[in-house]
């Protein structure tokens, strides 16, 4: 899950680079595209894939057009917003999923489980508002911070709905189908980005991002996230992603952007600390 948390991470970086060379829609379809062509030959390699799993086919559509959106919204809001924000909000979507867990599935969290998710979510909107009280006090956030933030809706959304929706599918055919469901809706209403794009003239990041998020956000996530669900309680997965914004300022070191103010470490530190709570919780138990 470490390693789950930095690869992701890394998407915020690089994903900020390269939002303003290529619409969203575009390398969003390219990206789904390519990512339902790994899924369905890691499917069909372990025989796992089978006529059954696409009965109801408009779950996949309806899936796929919110996890679409999520991502349409994350590369158009870093277009302005910092990477190390845009991680922050990304933390703030366990407390939405938690919400819609309940109102789709009636799941109850505990009271261990609202602590962490409340200083999580305090820890991010400081590192939002950059650790400035003035710019909280008068909830001066950033377009791109709001862009995004509604996509991340849409993903706190979907986390229930694919219990609700899922017939029994394994989990890679079942995303295999949300990626071409996804694909199917992004090059009907992305066809003209897909068609007004110079792709042969588009910088050579753009195709390192795009082949970042094909194989290591995208497969390779994947496969850690399911090897460590199989191992660790789920409680325990989710809290790696409050390790998200950390991951971000060591890939935005990286690419030599500096580090951010040091009042924004204090928000840092509290989704830490909400990641400490949630393993003590699963430890205790």
């Amino acid at each position: 899950m470490l390693a789950f948390s930095a690869l992701v991470a890394g998407s915020f970086s690089l994903g900020a680079i390269v939002a303003n060379e290529i619409a969203p829609p575009a390398i969003t379809a390219v990206r789904f595209m390519l990512a339902s062509v790994v899924m369905g030959l890691f499917a069909l390699a372990g025989g796992k894939m089978a006529r059954r799993h696409f009965q109801a086919p408009w779950r996949y559509l309806l899936l796929g057009g919110m996890f679409a959106f999520y991502f349409v919204m994350m590369f158009e809001g870093l277009k302005t917003a910092n990477p190390v924000s845009a991680a922050a909000v990304f933390t703030l979507m366990p407390m939405m999923a938690a919400g819609f867990g309940y109102i789709v599935l009636r799941q109850v969290t505990t009271p261990r489980m609202a602590l962490a998710l409340s200083i999580a979510a305090l820890g991010a909107l400081w590192v939002i508002f950059k650790g400035d009280l003035g710019a909280l006090s008068s909830l001066d956030v950033g377009r791109g911070e709001v862009i995004y933030f509604i996509g991340c809706i849409a993903h706190a959304l979907y986390i229930p709905l694919v219990r609700l929706f899922n017939r029994g599918e394994n989990a890679v055919v079942f995303t295999f189908g949300v990626l071409v469901g996804g694909s199917i809706l992004l090059v009907i209403t992305g066809w003209s980005d897909l068609v007004a794009t110079d792709w042969a003239a588009l910088p050579i990041m753009v195709w390192i991002t795009l082949a970042y998020l094909v194989v290591a956000s995208t497969a390779a996530s994947f496969v850690l996230l399911q090897y460590a669900t199989l191992r660790l309680p789920s409680a325990k997965v989710m809290a790696y992603s409050y390790l998200t914004p950390s991951f971000v300022i060591l890939w935005e070191a990286g690419f030599g952007r500096g580090l951010p103010p040091v009042m924004v470490f204090l928000g840092v530190g509290a989704t830490i600390v909400s990641l400490l709570i949630l393993l003590k919780d699963e430890a205790a138990s």
